[in-house]
């Protein structure tokens, strides 16, 4: 091979810490792409960085820029700044995201303003003076390691938990010296209810904070006008020094840490494998900020660090969605193993089955957004209540819902847990009826329920096929609390109760006996109770 691509590939130079460094390459640098010459320049640049190969830069008009076409593909370097990425094209051949550029770049990397890169193994040749060159150059290499490194192999995998991370990471990161005032995390979960959790380190504060973002909260003007919005949209990271007058403060946020003291802010997305974006910032009050060689170094073990909080991230979401659609106690019965089927356990408990009236006649006047809307009305209502009070709705029946209450000691003749229940309905009462007054004002029919509740042993656990399993309550005593509620409708009463949840009520003389019926599919009639007219809730 000739001198000149030799020259490439010279001794590395040992250095300290992590750097950039842009110089001009010196010679003729020319990329081929199936058969095409698609750059060819005497000015390209090359920029040597810590621990990477050498990457070559060429000016526009030494690019053969109608063989590219943009893309949306980002990516974010906290010293160099946002590249813009293009997929190269030549005749039918096509390499996506193959050539970015930094259109506007940090001040530390100025120098390759609109310049282009090529990936080096996205391209098919590559020249330098007409020699080709076989293997992508390295300039130097570093005569310490990273020392995060070491934090991050020997401490960060001890963390229990994402607050846990972050206060680790935090500290380890300090303990290296790095001039870190402020850390925040932003991790988007899988929840109905929560877009993201965010979790804030900062120096002289002893507890890692937690900020539940709800989705509601995305719309609200706080975030629409902080970093975090364009990160999401995937625009790249943000660097804004802070010091001096003409500090760039074009978010609120910016104006907020000036006032406390603060020099430089970083906020970098952080990706996990799926390609969600998440996002890390730091906040640094030493004069001067950040330099390239502590935003390097972190820079560095962030994929890995990535990796770990998307471990600890996938446990919530898990835990959340087995909480959402099975429940607190089942899901968390499950996350703990008991996924096998015939797993499960004898309870003792308070079932509660109770059914939206009417509800055939309000889907056939409704149209689906509408009937949908008043259907999660109803379980706001009435499955929010059964939560409040101590129960776990198991199940949504279309628009009927299974709920336990568990009583610890079946011996107990009057458990808590049998008058939360009644409380509980009680309350279902109060919320619908808000909700009804609310229906009345827009002209439509109000909403009715019947609940009917029993005392009984059951089994909860696993059952199903081996590739679809269902964790909920099984027995005769489910089955007689839903027989139960069918009798509301009979008897025009919105609250029956058995005998064994009536003997259980303190003051269960008060309550009313509708006599002895046949329960469908239960062999001997049953005693059948309700509360007196004064407390009984109004209407079926």
């Amino acid at each position: 091979m000739a001198d000149a691509a030799a020259n490439l590939k010279a001794e590395p130079t040992a250095y300290a810490g992590y750097r950039v460094v842009v110089e001009p390459s010196g010679q003729r640098i020319r990329v081929v792409f199936r058969g095409e010459t698609v750059a060819d320049s005497t000015r390209a640049l090359v920029m040597h960085e810590t621990r990477l190969p050498s990457a070559f830069y060429f000016p526009r008009d030494d690019v053969r820029m109608d063989l590219l076409t943009r893309t949306d593909h980002r990516t974010h370097c906290p010293f160099k700044g946002n590249a813009s990425y293009w997929t190269l094209r030549a005749g039918e051949h096509e390499a996506e995201n193959a050539v970015w550029s930094y259109e506007d770049p940090f001040d530390e990397s100025s120098s390759v303003k609109d310049y282009v890169g090529f990936i080096w193994n996205a391209v098919d040749a590559w020249y330098a003076d007409d020699e080709e060159i076989l293997e992508q150059p390295r300039h130097e290499a570093p005569a310490k390691d990273n020392p995060f490194i070491g934090w991050l192999i020997n401490q960060a995998w001890r963390a229990k938990s994402s607050p846990d991370l972050v206060e680790r990471f935090a500290e380890g990161l300090v303990a290296a010296g790095f001039p870190l005032w402020r850390l925040r995390l932003f991790i988007r979960t899988l929840n109905p209810q929560l877009f993201a959790i965010i979790y804030t380190w900062q120096q002289d504060v002893d507890e890692i904070a937690e900020f539940h973002a709800t989705h509601e909260g995305l719309e609200r003007q706080r975030f629409v006008t902080s970093p975090f919005a364009p990160i999401i949209r995937g625009e790249g990271g943000i660097r804004r020094r802070l010091e001096g007058p003409n500090a760039r403060l074009d978010f609120p946020i910016l104006e907020d840490l000036v006032a406390e003291g603060a020099t430089d802010y970083v906020a970098m997305p952080l990706r996990f494998s799926d390609g969600q974006i998440n996002i890390v910032t730091l906040v640094s009050d030493r004069p001067g900020g950040f330099s390239t060689d502590d935003l390097g170094q972190l820079y560095e073990i962030l994929p890995t660090l990535g990796r770990l909080l998307e471990a600890h991230a996938q446990r919530v979401s898990s835990l959340t969605l087995l909480r959402t659609y099975l429940g607190r106690n089942a899901g968390e019965r499950v996350m703990n193993g008991k996924v096998k089927r015939g797993d499960g356990e004898d309870l003792h408990a308070v079932i509660w089955f109770s059914d939206l009236r009417g509800s055939t006649a309000l889907a056939d006047s409704l149209g689906r957004e509408a009937y949908l809307a008043t259907l999660n009305q109803y379980f706001d209502g009435v499955a929010g209540a059964v939560i409040e009070h101590g129960g776990e709705v198991l199940k949504f029946i279309g628009d009927a819902i299974l709920a336990i209450f568990v009583i610890d000691d079946p011996a107990d003749p009057a458990p808590e847990a049998c008058a939360r229940a009644l409380t509980a309905v009680a309350d279902a009462r109060r919320r619908i009826d808000a909700v009804n007054g609310e229906r009345t004002e827009r002209g439509e029919p109000p909403l009715a329920f019947g609940v009917g509740l029993h005392r009984g042993n059951l089994t909860y656990g696993n059952i199903g096929t081996e590739k679809r399993l269902d964790f909920t309550v099984i027995g005769p005593a489910v089955n007689e609390a839903a027989r139960i509620e069918d009798l509301c409708k009979t008897l025009d009463t919105p609250l029956l109760m058995s005998q064994e949840l009536a003997a259980s009520i303190p003051g269960e003389t008060n309550l009313v006996s509708l006599g002895r019926h046949t329960l469908r599919g239960v062999r001997n009639p049953q005693e059948i109770f309700t509360l007196p007219p004064e407390n009984a809730p109004d209407g079926p």
